[in-house]
């Protein structure tokens, strides 16, 4: 059976745009008292548990023969050994109502246990008789043993008892890597298969009821039918013989869950003091506010960084922050996003091409990801914050071709169809320095400030002075090199090598998250951070390193925040050093040219040992009026090594303003121009000239110059939460290569926010 729900997406979206997460339609009205009482709302944020049983659907399990083999008489039997077993989890969702029907979305992640691995000694079938083979063996390490999911639901609420439907995107059971030996056959009958894959959408779908048992607390009875689609597997002996395993990964699941429900008024922030802000010279966002009063909403967005977790302090001038006047802290937040982006370019010069290339007769590729930000205040000062995603979709030519590549918007895993992950999930506490009380003098000392509602932030006061720690998975970007004027791809600029420093090599897997923890010091006109990150397991790998601090990365920055001309700005200094299992890429070219294997290969897991690759920049935003920004980075990298988890340059400057649409009357419009220069070490340059590959680039030969990129943009807003971006980029010497290029690259991208 092969079902798919792209109304899943559109769900989404249609929550982006509509959804508020307090209306007066969500909550009962006032009634008099001689009145029956008001009904059961089950609008809001709900947070539970589950735990049930799942019933596994047959998988089948045939190794089928394939590369090297003349029959399917070699095919081999790999007994399927899944079987019922229990299932348990916790769910967080949120809904509205309107009348009596509730719509909303809800993430859960639970154990299923039901899969088991195909392992143990078989017997060979005859037409392996001949060859003297009588036995196989199979091994398998664990399987996925979860299902998560993305799902929308709609129900029909009988006052206190909801009757719903859920259907959305999984993401779980795969199969764990495996090997297969046969006996007498010495190294050709040793075969390997990496974890398994699966190229269609997973998906869950079902119903159920829910009854709420007091003004807080519900339960439910739910099923759901998980198909976690079918598994691909294939087995390698590196003799050109192959088998194929397909294992399907589907279940029957039946489960109690138990739900906190937390009134939609609980979700109110701030104090009696928002509106009024922080007028000296605090954060980074008070300084340099480069729009109206009017645009300050679509101004911290944009700063927001797809809700990468950093701290916004601005004032809180938007209406819908009313609410907060009532002195209350936040105690949850619920946000989302989707942004979806078309880029095409036609046909360009180019002398030859590579693997890593632009596709020199044009192309048009389409992509997007999905975000749901759910937070929630566990203690004073401490709050937790869950982001999943679901992408899908492909960045402009499966992400490769250029060093400062054209999509930051779009994940570099591509898929046509949708699949879901949980990107961040950490833990923020704040401590309060002292000086809770208001000061003669904004210039000096501490005092309150009034956090705003945003993507992974919850509303309420704070000391001015203070402590942040941040530890779990999430961006280093969410932290570090932030800059106001040009670092979110959803919103503003789309080129990595305008949203950050290009030679910032930083930790991250494919989808750019990782493990570590983060401290930032918050004082008077200065911040200082400092953070340990968990290093890929292999260079540009999908898979964080496991063994904690065995590969890491250790960065520090200083912010200073100053005026010039009476105009904000922030100038930052950054440093970090990648502390992992990386090659010297003069190693590599050296190699390559005496042993005649050409070309140079940088997965050559002989020559990466203990290395410490450092490198480092400078950040500057300054305000120029209230209506202009600009911005500027420079950045350099030891261009001794490969390219570990970020982007292929060595060395980058790139500079460019913004400017705010009440210039021209459109307030809540922007337009954008940068430029990007950057280049590649000699050893680098050498080691591409010999036809070498890395992450984003690889002509299969180099006429060395240094890349060059301009970008300008034009957004325009919609309606509130929802805007659309013309964007244009030049990009001359793509790949650091004057023989391929110019390329023109024209994108429209969709953005909605709530």
């Amino acid at each position: 059976m092969h079902f798919r729900i792209p109304a899943t997406l559109a769900t989404l979206t249609f929550a982006l745009q509509c959804a508020s997460p307090s209306t007066a339609a969500d909550k009962p009205s006032e009634t008099p008292a001689f009145t029956s009482p008001p009904a059961f709302t089950w609008a809001g944020l709900h947070i539970g548990v589950n735990a049930g049983g799942g019933l596994p659907i047959a998988s089948g399990g045939t190794l089928e023969a394939g590369s090297g083999f003349t029959s399917r008489a070699f095919d081999l039997a790999a007994p399927n050994r899944d079987r019922a077993g229990a299932s348990f989890g916790a769910q967080i969702g949120y809904d509205w109502q309107h009348g009596p029907w509730v719509y909303g979305l809800e993430t859960d992640l639970s154990f299923l246990g039901l899969r088991r691995a195909s392992t143990g000694i078989f017997p060979a079938p005859a037409a392996y008789r001949p060859l003297g083979i009588t036995a196989y063996g199979l091994t398998s390490d664990e399987n996925g043993d979860y299902f998560a999911s993305i799902r929308g639901r709609l129900g029909y609420a009988f006052d206190r008892t909801l009757l719903y439907a859920t259907g959305g995107i999984a993401a779980g059971g795969w199969r764990g890597a495996s090997n297969l030996v046969f006996y007498d056959a010495g190294a050709l009958g040793l075969f390997f298969a990496p974890l398994s894959k699966s190229s269609r959408m997973k998906y869950a779908i079902g119903g159920g009821i829910e009854q709420a048992l007091d003004d807080h607390v519900s339960a439910r009875l739910e099923y759901l039918y998980v198909n976690q689609q079918l598994q691909n597997r294939v087995y390698d002996n590196n003799f050109s013989f192959q088998f194929a395993a397909r294992q399907r990964s589907e279940a029957h699941v039946l489960r109690l869950g138990l739900n906190y429900r937390f009134d939609p008024q609980e979700e109110a922030g701030g104090s009696d003091d928002a509106g009024k802000g922080d007028t000296g010279k605090g954060d980074v966002d008070e300084k340099a506010d480069a729009k109206n009063s009017d645009s300050a909403k679509n101004e911290k967005r944009d700063a927001d960084k797809k809700g990468r977790g950093k701290e916004k302090d601005e004032e809180k001038k938007d209406a819908a922050d009313d609410k907060s006047k009532n002195g209350s802290e936040e105690v949850y937040s619920f946000h989302g996003q989707t942004t979806a982006v078309l880029q095409g370019y036609p046909k360009f010069r180019a002398l030859y091409s590579g693997k890593r290339s632009f596709p020199a007769n044009g192309l048009a590729n389409a992509g997007s990801t999905s975000n749901l930000f759910f937070g929630m205040r566990l203690w004073k000062g401490g709050a937790v914050y869950v982001n999943p995603e679901i992408d899908m979709g492909y960045g402009l030519a499966n992400s490769v071709g250029a060093a400062s590549y054209v999509n930051g918007a779009v994940a570099k895993v591509g898929r046509a169809a949708p699949y879901m992950r949980f990107q961040r999930y950490f833990l923020r506490q704040i401590i309060g320095l002292g000086g809770n009380g208001k000061v003669d003098d904004p210039d000096t000392g501490s005092f309150n400030e009034v956090l705003e509602s945003t993507l992974n932030q919850l509303s309420g006061k704070v000391d001015k002075d203070r402590i942040i720690l941040t530890i779990g998975k999430f961006g280093v970007p969410d932290i570090f090199d932030d800059n106001k004027y040009a670092h979110d791809p959803t919103t503003g600029f789309l080129n990595f090598g305008v949203n950050t420093l290009g030679a910032f090599d930083y930790a991250a897997d494919s989808w750019g998250y990782t493990y570590g923890a983060a401290i930032e010091w918050k004082q008077d006109w200065w911040t200082a951070r400092g953070g340990v990150f968990q290093l890929s397991d292999i260079p540009n790998s999908p898979t964080i390193e496991p063994v904690l601090g065995r590969q890491f990365m250790g960065v520090a920055e200083f912010e200073a925040r100053y005026d010039l001309f009476d105009q904000p700005g922030v100038i930052k200094f950054l440093a970090y050093g990648d502390n992992g299992y990386i090659a010297k890429v003069d190693d590599i070219s050296n190699y390559a040219l005496a042993s005649g294997n050409l070309p140079p290969d940088v997965n050559n897991p002989w020559l990466r040992r203990r290395q410490l690759k450092i490198g480092g920049g400078v950040n500057v935003q300054q305000q120029i009026s209230k209506e202009i920004g600009y911005f500027l980075r420079a950045s350099m990298c030891d261009g001794r090594f490969e390219t570990v988890d970020y982007t292929d340059i060595d060395r980058s400057l790139s500079t460019g303003f913004i400017a705010a649409g009440s210039l021209w009357g459109r307030d809540k419009d922007e337009i954008g121009g940068a430029v990007v220069f950057s280049g590649l070490s000699g050893p680098r340059q050498r080691y591409f000239g010999l036809g070498g590959l890395s992450v984003y680039i690889g002509d299969g030969a180099l006429n060395y110059a240094g890349e060059k990129v301009l970008e300008t943009y034009y957004k325009y807003n919609v309606r509130d939460g929802v805007e659309l971006t013309l964007d244009y980029q030049l990009i001359g010497n793509p790949a650091h290569n004057s023989a391929r290029g110019p390329i023109n690259v024209f994108g429209l991208r969709l953005h909605t926010q709530f």
